[in-house]
């Protein structure tokens, strides 16, 4: 069995600031373990600026970014080990790895979680209507656009506001499609002003507030949605209903931490085992997971010295 001071799983921004911070913290025998090849994790189909303002006084693009930290990794010799997914977490700090090598085993005197959050799908909203193609989360259909060069459809509703809604709807508009609304449920918008009015405002894109996607329309392809107006309880006005045309409907309506190691081994709080980044809480700016990521790899750090218990 492979053995390590640290492993950390997970190579996006957190977990990078993370095994960054404990190597200079004096554990230097590390292991950083992510499901994709190059590290980076979202940052790298984050194609537009607004990164970096705060940490590095400058403004970079998202895979920009990722890149500083990846060239840090790389000086400091941290292993890498990419294309492998964690089936498994113990108490006991052991790691089990699918990999091109097969299925190993792992041990870690302390473990650093940086596995990030997943997006909400459809399936955890009340929206009524068939299961037609042209539904995807919003940072789906960044990936689709941004790495892979495909354009999810040329009319599309977005349901939610938030920063990845908000920037997919000004991408959408970039790219020549038409965004017909954002809808959010909220009597506010969820993002940052910055991003309503730079993605929306400055693209004459409609924004409703108080308002969700009821229904969706269509058999093989969408081809509308039923948009309605809740009250304060989030209850739907009946009398508001109304039907948008489009092919395409974006989600961009949460996020969830990606904790199921945790919780399918049973792991509450256990002595060595560390949470950073968006699996820990969801932040709004990448600069303040990267911050606060440092500081857990200087805990873990100090935890396999035994400076802390």
């Amino acid at each position: 069995m492979k053995c390590y001071d640290i492993i950390v799983i997970g190579g996006g921004p957190a977990g990078m600031a993370a095994a960054i911070a404990a190597h200079d913290a004096g554990c230097s025998n590390l292991l950083i373990i992510d499901r994709e090849e190059a590290l980076g994790g979202i940052l790298k189909q984050c194609i537009h600026p607004g990164f970096g303002l705060h940490r590095h006084g400058i403004e970079l693009t998202g895979p920009e970014y990722a890149e500083i930290d990846a060239e840090r990794v790389r000086d400091r010799g941290i292993q890498v080990l990419s294309r492998a997914t964690v089936i498994a977490v113990t108490k006991e700090k052991t790691v089990t790895v699918q990999s091109e090598h097969g299925l190993e085993p792992y041990q870690a005197k302390a473990l650093i979680l940086a596995t990030g959050c997943r997006e909400r799908p459809r399936g955890a909203l009340p929206i009524h209507g068939t299961r037609p193609a042209g539904i995807y989360t919003a940072g789906c259909a960044q990936k689709l656009i941004n790495r892979h060069g495909l354009l999810p459809g040329k009319h599309a509703v977005i349901l939610g506001s938030g920063d990845i809604g908000l920037i997919m709807a000004r991408r959408m508009t970039l790219e020549g499609a038409t965004v017909e609304a954002v809808c959010e449920i909220l009597p506010q918008p969820s993002g940052l002003i910055r991003n309503v009015v730079q993605c929306l405002h400055d693209f004459d894109i409609p924004l409703f507030l108080s308002t969700t996607v009821v229904e969706v329309h269509g058999r093989d392809r969408v081809c509308g949605v039923t948009v309605a107006e809740v009250d304060e309880h989030r209850n739907v006005l009946e009398h508001s209903r109304r039907f948008l045309p489009c092919d395409t409907l974006l989600l961009s309506v949460g996020l969830i931490p990606e904790r199921d190691l945790l919780v399918s081994a049973g792991i509450t709080e256990t002595d060595g085992i560390f949470l950073c980044g968006n699996v820990k809480k969801v932040y709004g700016l990448v600069d303040e997971v990267s911050k606060d990521s440092e500081l857990i790899g200087q805990c873990a750090a100090a935890y396999v010295k035994g400076e802390i218990a």
